[in-house]
């Protein structure tokens, strides 16, 4: 008697897999990667809000003295930058300061005026970008005398070092303006967010300082966690993808011995 075709082992296919009992472990992986995928997104969420606030948190403290956040010769930690400070000193002469070209964005294309600021309580120089202006000659005025600047500290930028005769570079590369300066510089500078009374350049125009960066720790537990039940939505599709190629398997083995006990 011919053996029939559906319990030969290459005629078995998928049908295994449409048990009832497979059917419910189908929808059991349904329901599992739905769960830790609403939960592991409700995480994350939770921890971009924690980012956020943190972000804010920062942006809003108190400004404290530039020499308690950040030494000569030292760049800024990464829970220093966008951190409000308070620097009191002296600016250099004039025909120190630098004139950043800025492209295009929010207002048309022109330049920062960097001003380095000598600390009073270090010694050495702070630099400050004391506004905008459209005009690349004259550099403007200093302050005269002792001044208190309230601003936010920034990293240095990467980009050409060179100083044109005109004092105009593409970026606030510190290191290339140390030798450009009297004495030594600090690893960031300052962009200030007050206007300064009795500066002498009217026409700079503030520039808008960029919202102080989270700290990588804030929220991190909540990362961790959406990670956690991501891994287990993986896990739940590694198990079930082992499940199913068993069920396979032991059906193929259960045809093959079908197939040698029936008669020819």
């Amino acid at each position: 008697m011919p053996t029939s075709s559906r319990s030969r082992p290459d005629a078995i296919g998928w049908a295994p897999l449409r048990a009832p009992e497979m059917l419910a472990l189908h929808l059991l992986l349904v329901f599992s990667l739905v769960g830790t995928g609403l939960l592991g997104w409700w995480q994350f969420d939770a921890w971009q809000s924690a980012q956020a606030d943190d972000s804010q948190e920062r942006s809003q403290r108190p400004a404290v003295a530039l020499p308690e956040v950040l030494g000569p010769d030292e760049a800024p930690a990464g829970d220093d930058v966008g951190v409000p400070v308070v620097a009191e000193g002296r600016y250099a002469p004039p025909e120190e300061q630098f004139l950043v070209a800025r492209p295009p964005g929010d207002r048309p294309a022109g330049y920062w005026v960097l001003s380095p600021l000598r600390i009073d309580a270090t010694g050495s120089s702070l630099l400050v970008v004391r506004g905008w202006t459209a005009q690349s000659a004259p550099l403007p005025p200093v302050p005269a005398g002792r001044v208190r600047e309230v601003g936010v500290l920034q990293p240095g930028e990467d980009g050409s070092g060179a100083v044109s005769e005109q004092r105009v570079v593409s970026a606030v590369r510190i290191p290339s303006l140390v030798g450009e300066t009297d004495g030594d510089l600090y690893g960031a500078y300052l962009l200030r967010a007050e206007a300064l009374p009795g500066d002498p350049a009217r026409e700079l125009r503030l520039v808008s300082p960029t919202s102080a960066g989270p700290s990588w720790s804030a929220g991190l537990r909540n990362l961790a966690y959406a990670a956690q039940w991501w891994l287990f939505g993986a896990f739940a599709v590694v198990l079930w993808s082992r499940m199913c190629a068993d069920r396979l398997a032991t059906a193929r083995e259960q045809a093959e011995a079908a197939q040698v006990a029936s008669p020819t």
